[in-house]
């Protein structure tokens, strides 16, 4: 009975394949992606799907720091994710990721510029768990009908004129970034009385704050229901396009620079499709559909070449001169505890 039994189990093995890893047929035909939303160009999901025969299921989030406990918990195991920057930092400390197999990655290692790399290392030491996907630097777009003062410094946004007109971001380390760098301080500071000092600042300039905004910063501009928002850069093509009023700036006090990039979970269960997903957005014919679709500025040396719209091909917004953010900082994981503290700043601020 025991000899029929196993005979049944192997023949069932060889019919449908068995066991763990790459080697199930679950894993050969799916990859599970958690995302920013609206991150990806819907027709390089259907492309990938076509060459590889590999579904995408896709999830999306819009804050690193929703994405985060639903990771840790593990109520879902996906198996590529892109968080930015200080959160790769932190999800590596808590031991969700796994290293990558670069020798998986070959179009990663050809065409994602060194530089970029280089700059992941302040997060990623060793470049073990990220590859770059998207970048860009944090500003302030402004209605040139609307500002009448030159817009070079982030002080424009404790102006009283243009009260009721301000648009922030709704992101404690994105809104205390800015009376940081005002005072001459780190955005990655941890001197709680420093912390103190650029929340009292923010508190000064609420009554002016029209909304603390995310996605809706580019709509609202656009239809200049605002005189000026904290934007990414990534967004202010796409605004510019819409509304040509608009002008961008980033403040000589300095800014964000910002990297989201593509990881894998240590729970991952289809780690062999999870490198082909993220080699095939770093092939630049498909990174160049993300980038028009987007907007953001991207870290794939092939693409610019591809881009044909000549007006975005040559934006100093998308394409950036490297004096823009060779000297700008980039978020680093401050620790669950200044996490927090950051957090409960910028909660009092929105509540009060």
């Amino acid at each position: 009975m025991k000899l029929k039994v196993l005979a049944l189990v192997m023949l069932c093995c060889l019919m449908f394949g068995c066991g763990g890893g790459q080697s199930g047929n679950k894993a050969d035909k799916v990859v599970y992606v958690y995302s920013w939303g609206d991150y990806l160009d819907p027709e390089t999901l259907k492309l990938f799907e076509q060459e590889t025969g590999i579904h995408v299921v896709l999830d999306e989030f819009d804050t690193n720091e929703s994405m985060f406990p639903r990771v840790n918990e593990g109520a879902v195991h996906y198996d590529v994710i892109c968080p930015s920057d200080y959160m790769i930092q932190r999800m590596i400390a808590a031991g969700l990721l796994q290293p990558l197999d670069f020798s998986k990655l070959p179009d990663a290692k050809k065409y994602i510029g060194a530089e970029f790399f280089k700059q992941a290392e302040s997060f990623d030491p060793g470049n073990k768990y990220a590859v770059p996907y998207c970048w860009g630097t944090v500003g302030i777009i402004y209605d040139k009908t609307k500002v009448t003062d030159p817009v070079d410094s982030w002080n424009i946004l404790w102006n009283e004129k243009y009260a009721g007109q301000i648009l922030m971001q709704d992101s404690a380390r994105d809104a205390l970034m800015i009376p940081l760098k005002l005072m001459g301080k780190s955005m990655n500071e941890t001197d709680k009385a420093v912390l103190q000092q650029a929340q009292e600042m923010l508190v000064k300039q609420k009554p002016l704050v029209q909304a603390y905004v995310v996605d809706e910063v580019k709509e609202k501009l656009i239809n200049s229901e605002a005189a000026m928002g904290v934007v990414f850069s990534g967004e202010a093509p796409i605004i510019l396009r819409e509304n040509p009023n608009m002008a961008f700036v980033v403040p000589k006090e300095g800014t964000n620079f910002w990297i989201d990039g593509w990881v894998i979970t240590k729970s991952a269960e289809n780690v062999d499709n999870a490198h082909k997903f993220i080699d095939f957005m770093c092939r630049p014919d498909v990174a160049v559909k993300n980038f028009e679709y987007l907007g953001y500025s991207t870290p794939n040396t092939g693409v610019k070449e591809l881009v044909e719209d000549e007006e975005l091909k040559n934006s100093p917004i998308a394409f950036p001169s490297p004096d823009v953010y060779k000297d700008q900082e980039t978020y680093k994981y401050l620790g669950n505890d200044m996490d927090e503290y950051y957090n409960s700043l910028w909660m009092k601020i929105k509540v009060d």
